[in-house]
Formats: C-alpha cells, structure tokens, sequence
C-alpha cells in the first residue's frame, strides 16, 4: 500500500474523536422542590392550622359549600402571610385572622340586611356561626384576667413614672415583654392594646 494513502485509511478506520458530553443536572424538578422544602426541624403547624386542613378534606368529601368557603378563604390568608414579615405561626394568630373574619362577616349582614338580601344575610350568618366555632376552639385567658393583669401594670407604671405621663407602648412593652405579666400567656395582643387605651383613656 502506498505511503500516501495509508493517513486517508486509517482515517475511515479509527473512530472519530467523541465531542465533550454536557451534563444536566439530575436533579429533576420535583426533587428541587422536595429538597427545598422546610425541613423537619421547623416548628410544628399549630394544632388549629392542623384542625383546618382536615376539616377543608371532610367538607370536600361532604361537599359542604358554606364550611369549604370558610375554611378556603382562612387556609388562603394563611398561606399568604407565610411570604409576609409576620407569618402565622400561632392559634393566637389564627385567632386574630378568625376574629377579623368574624367583624366582616358581621358588617356584611348589616349592608344586606338594609338591602332587604335575606339570602346573603342568612350566607353571612352560616359563615359567622362557622367562624366561631372555630374561635371558640382556641384557649385564651379571659377578658377578666387580662384587665386585672394591664390595670396593675399601668399602676406600677403610673408609680415609676412620678407624675409623668404613662404612654400606651410603655405599658405595652412591660406587660407583654420579658418578666410582665402576661409574657408567654394565651392573648390576643391586639385584645390587651384595647383594653390598655381604654384604661389608660379613663385614669
């Protein structure tokens, strides 16, 4: 064989070099999802958000329209607070959300009731009584006890502050943080901001 066509033989002969594979990642999506999930450490859903998301299957199956639209709209505030600064960790907090559902569904009644819409007033009744059912099932102190626990604060504060004013976040911030008197007790905040502007309006 001649020397000059030995280089275009072993050219069909001898495999071509293979081109550098690209890898992906093999990481399918779902994956990603799972692996970016919260992890096991996190903090517990509360017992109510629990008590919700099983409630919202059992009026699925059962197809109770007056409970599914409550639980839908309570699941869906939840939801939305978990990409807000103040993410609903707590009964506490659910009870606050269920407490403002409460006062809409209340304000509601009123308009329709003037309108002479006894349809959407019975609507807004169901969903109330629903509503409260669900508050009723989260164990606060009494109004009792927390007026008792802010009259003494505001009067320790009263005395500290010789004759000065008492402002409303100074009371706020001694009765609810470290060492008050109601620090890691079952209240809903914005209970106990009523009754210190009230007492402190009064005295």
């Amino acid at each position: 064989m001649s020397s000059s066509l030995l280089p275009r033989t072993l050219s069909r002969v001898l495999p071509k070099p293979q081109q550098p594979v690209q890898r992906t990642s093999s990481i399918c999506a779902s994956c990603r999802r799972y692996a970016t999930a919260p992890s096991s450490t996190s903090l517990p859903a509360p017992p109510l958000l629990l008590k919700l998301r099983k409630d919202l299957k059992t009026a699925m199956q059962q197809k109770d329209t007056p409970r599914l639209n409550v639980l839908r709209a309570l699941l869906a505030e939840v939801t939305s607070s978990a990409k807000s600064p103040n993410p609903i960790k707590t009964d506490l907090q659910l009870l606050s959300v269920l407490r403002k559902r409460a006062a809409a569904a209340k304000a509601a009644r009123a308009e329709f009731e003037k309108a002479g819409r006894q349809d959407l007033v019975d609507r807004e009744d169901g969903q109330a009584s629903i509503i409260d059912e669900y508050a009723g099932g989260v164990e606060t102190m009494s109004v009792e006890d927390v007026k008792v626990a802010v009259e003494k604060t505001i009067a320790e504060a009263k005395e500290a502050a010789q004759g000065k004013a008492v402002q409303m976040g100074e009371v706020m911030k001694k009765i609810l943080g470290p060492g008050g008197a109601l620090e890691g007790k079952p209240v809903e905040k914005s209970e106990v901001a009523r009754l210190v502007k009230d007492i402190l309006g009064t005295k």
